[in-house]
């Protein structure tokens, strides 16, 4: 006989949803490389990444496809986390700090579809976009619609975020990280929601992290590099206060330290 308590699977979006649900206004913190501020909620993030979700599937993103990102740390990238395992797919961290010939490798031998980035890291894909083979589509985090890009805020405006997350297995994949420093090319490491979910429950003790509803926390460490230490995560588990900043420079970080009174860095 089975046991029926609790008997739900360990999805990365089950702990998005607490987060609306038990801490919707608690704040994200975006300073964004030009000295702006974005200020948006635990419930707006879920929110945003159901519209963000329901313009992926229009743009024909299925369950298992990949979806990469090219982007510093900010409450947008935090949606796109959430959107993209909403529809089932698996998101492709991509470390813009690679060589060019790594970078080209990693996203055609990723196979991603779409490409969610920067503008500061516009540079890059021109330079690269010729011998990207299987990225249909480009949308640009901080930017508005120009020749070849989409806008991330564009597409989020156009849909209602009426959206159910798709059906998947907690053993089904999330999140793709390819590791640098290695022999040869570069290696896909692929994260499932179970190992996602475990992992931030970890964080949440006492000898970890020690995070709760009343943390503040700055993630330092980008979210391209091994999910930010599951920060993004642990963070939604426990309602968690997020400050971002797009750049790392460390007067900024320690403005932001003192003015949004983080108490984890």
């Amino acid at each position: 006989m089975l046991g029926g308590m609790q008997d739900q699977p360990l999805l990365v979006t089950n702990l998005v949803d607490h987060a609306a649900r038990e801490h919707g206004k608690r704040e994200i913190v975006t300073r964004w490389a030009d000295g702006t501020f974005e200020r948006t909620s635990w419930g707006a993030v879920h929110d945003d990444a159901r519209k963000l979700a329901q313009a992926l599937r229009r743009l024909g993103v299925a369950k298992g496809d990949r979806v990469a990102t090219l982007a510093m740390n900010h409450g947008r990238h935090l949606v796109a986390w959430y959107g993209i395992a909403g529809i089932g797919a698996v998101m492709h961290t991509v470390n813009p700090r690679l060589f060019d010939e790594q970078l080209v490798y990693i996203m055609n031998h990723a196979a991603d579809q779409v490409l969610l980035l920067d503008r500061m890291f516009l540079p890059i894909i021109e330079r690269l976009r010729d011998q990207l083979t299987t990225i249909d589509h480009f949308i640009l985090f901080d930017g508005a619609n120009q020749e070849g890009y989409l806008s991330y805020l564009d597409l989020i405006a156009a849909e209602d975020g009426r959206f159910s997350w798709i059906e998947m297995d907690e053993r089904d994949p999330c999140g793709l990280c390819y590791t640098s420093g290695t022999t040869g090319n570069p290696k896909g490491v692929l994260y499932q929601h179970r190992s996602n979910v475990l992992h931030a429950y970890s964080e949440l003790q006492p000898d970890v992290f020690n995070l709760s509803a009343r943390s503040v926390v700055l993630p330092v460490v980008p979210m391209f590099h091994a999910n930010a230490w599951g920060v993004p995560y642990a963070a939604a588990a426990v309602g968690a206060k997020l400050v971002f900043s797009q750049t790392n420079d460390a007067a900024v970080l320690w403005q932001l330290i003192r003015e949004e009174r983080v108490t984890h860095s």
